[in-house]
C-alpha cells in the first residue's frame, strides 16, 4: 500500500505544479522578458547642437525597448538579476535654416541605439510566496521590488546625409559615427502580479546612468549623454 500511494502522489504532485496555484517547492529563480518605452534623457552639448541645427527634439531620441532579466534567488525575497536592454532609433531630419541650390531640403538621417548589459541585486518589499509543509510553495498575488546595479553598455550614434559648410555654405555628403563601451548604473521599482505559480506580469521603471567618450568625428563635443528613464511591462517565468 505505501509503494502504491507513493506511485500516485508523483503525478499528483507534478499536476499540483502545473495547474493547481502551486510548485512542488520554492522556485530557483525568475526569466523576464519586458517591452516598453526608453526616454533618452539627451543632455550633453551633441544633443543641443542637434535639435538646434536639425529639425529634431530631445524626445527624437527616445524609443522603444526591449529587456530581458534571468534572476537567481538568495533567499526569499532577494535576487541577483542579470539583465540585457536595448533601445533604438532612427530619424531622418533637415537643416532647419538651410535649403540647396534647388531649394530642396538638405537631408540627413540620425541613428542612435544603446544597449546596456548590467548585474545588480533586487530586493522584493514583501513575501514572494509562502511555503506549505515540506514541499508547496504558494506565490503572493503581488509582490513590489526595488534594485540598483551596474555594469557596461554599448552604444552607436550615427548620421549620414547631406551636410552645410558654414565657413563656405556648400553643400555636402558625408557621415559621422561614434560607437563604444561605456560604463552604466541603474536604479528600477517594480511589482510583480502573478497568474499562477510559475508566471506572473511584471511592470518596471528604471533609471540608468551612463556617458561616453565620442570618436574623432565628433572631437569638439564633450561626453554623449547615454542616461534616461524606462517603463516596461512583460511576463515573468518561475523555474
Amino acid at each position: 500500500m505505501t509503494a502504491l500511494a507513493a506511485v500516485c502522489l508523483v503525478p499528483l504532485a507534478r499536476a499540483q505544479d502545473m495547474g493547481n496555484g502551486f510548485l512542488f517547492g520554492s522556485p530557483a529563480g525568475s526569466f523576464t522578458v519586458r517591452g516598453g518605452w526608453a526616454v533618452a534623457r539627451a543632455g550633453s552639448d551633441l544633443f543641443a547642437f542637434t535639435t538646434e541645427r536639425l529639425t529634431l527634439n530631445k524626445r527624437d531620441f527616445s524609443s522603444p525597448s526591449g529587456d530581458l532579466d534571468l534572476a537567481f534567488n538568495i533567499n526569499a525575497q532577494t535576487q541577483i538579476v542579470t539583465t540585457a536592454s536595448l533601445a533604438m532609433t532612427s530619424k531622418r531630419s533637415e537643416f532647419r535654416h538651410f535649403i540647396d541650390n534647388n531649394d530642396l531640403p538638405i537631408e540627413q538621417t540620425t541613428n542612435f541605439a544603446r544597449v546596456p548589459l548590467t548585474i545588480g541585486i533586487k530586493r522584493y518589499l514583501t513575501p514572494t510566496g509562502r511555503s506549505i509543509g515540506k514541499f508547496a510553495w504558494i506565490p503572493s498575488r503581488f509582490a513590489p521590488y526595488i534594485g540598483a546595479g551596474g555594469g557596461v553598455m554599448y552604444y552607436r550614434f550615427r548620421q549620414s546625409g547631406d551636410w552645410v559648410d558654414f565657413n563656405t555654405l556648400d553643400v555636402f555628403s558625408d557621415k559621422y559615427e561614434s560607437d563604444g563601451w561605456a560604463g552604466t548604473a541603474n536604479a528600477e521599482a517594480g511589482v510583480d502580479y502573478s497568474l499562477s505559480a510559475r508566471f506572473a506580469l511584471t511592470g518596471e521603471a528604471r533609471y540608468v546612468w551612463a556617458k561616453a567618450p565620442l570618436s574623432q568625428d565628433f572631437s569638439d563635443f564633450q561626453k554623449l549623454d547615454l542616461s534616461g528613464f524606462s517603463t516596461s511591462i512583460g511576463v515573468t517565468i518561475r523555474y
